[in-house]
């Protein structure tokens, strides 16, 4: 399906020398693409270092605090289905607190970190689609055009699904468990831990129509296959959900259904796959 991307030469000694500096050069090539990835992460990642007071009250610590623009939505909701009491969700009152020496610095430089991957997610995928562009064929490349853009867009909606929806759901469930004689305070790391399992790993499961595509295109899946083992789907989408959510159902189905619908609307994307090919084909015949 790929051709090399590397030069093909005569069997000469002469050959055999450019042979291996061809290598050589995309190997060059490689690092330099790896360097310009984590450049741009390093760029985000200083920015949001340097913003430390905005990106923890305003993006990290958020969830804790009632004006959150999650719980005004959900109160709102609540408050039309007159459902107020049940639906209306408030954030307890707990505080974080930075208990090893060193916790609240080295704390700062891991939010920094992720969110300059984050922010820089585009980027690194450019980069990658650049080293791996030249070893397609014409063909290949124009199937695969939007790939930056639309893996850019699932993880971003990932993000934003783990940010708005999962955080403030598993924030008001673990900090409101109550067990007598115990009190809420967690540490400063174990909650930026928790923050980011609530949106890295969302992010990376919303790329999923994307991995069936490609799956397809080299014959691994099939809208049959999919079909067939919708109910086994299910079962794995509802453990993926009670991994990366806290221990609550209500959390946990409203993470399965999102992924389930991605689920259907990669059957789509593959039975599209396979038609085209099988048209290809008999075009070919």
């Amino acid at each position: 399906m790929l051709k090399s991307i590397f030069s093909k030469k005569q069997n000469t000694t002469e050959g055999t020398q450019e042979d291996e500096m061809s290598f050589l050069d995309h190997l060059e090539q490689l690092r330099w693409h790896i360097i310009r990835a984590v450049s741009w992460v390093t760029v985000f990642a200083v920015v949001a270092f340097l913003a430390k007071d905005f990106i923890f009250r305003h993006i990290i610590f958020a969830p804790r605090y009632a004006d959150f623009f999650s719980y005004h939505v959900m109160c709102s909701f609540a408050e039309l289905l007159n459902m107020k009491e049940v639906l209306c969700l408030t954030p307890p009152d707990f505080q974080v607190q930075g208990v090893g020496f060193g916790e609240l610095f080295v704390t700062h430089l891991k939010v920094a970190f992720f969110l300059g991957l984050i922010a820089a997610f585009p980027m690194v995928l450019f980069e990658i689609w650049k080293f791996i562009r030249p070893g397609l064929y014409e063909k290949e490349q124009k199937a695969a055009r939007g790939f930056v853009f639309i893996c850019s867009i699932l993880f971003a909606l990932g993000v934003l699904f783990g940010y708005y929806v999962i955080s403030p759901f598993a924030i008001t469930f673990l900090a409101g468990y109550e067990i007598q004689g115990a009190v809420a305070a967690p540490t400063l790391e174990s909650y930026v831990n928790y923050m980011v399992m609530f949106t890295m790993p969302v992010g990376l499961v919303f790329e999923l129509p994307v991995l069936v595509y490609f799956f397809s295109k080299i014959g691994l899946v099939t809208p049959d296959f999919m079909r067939t083992y919708r109910r086994h789907a299910i079962v794995l989408i509802l453990l993926v959900a009670a991994i990366i959510t806290p221990p609550d159902v209500v959390t946990q189905f409203m993470v399965g259904i999102p992924l389930y619908v991605l689920y259907e609307i990669s059957i789509i994307v593959s039975a599209r796959v396979v038609s085209r090919l099988e048209k290809d084909e008999k075009l070919l015949n």
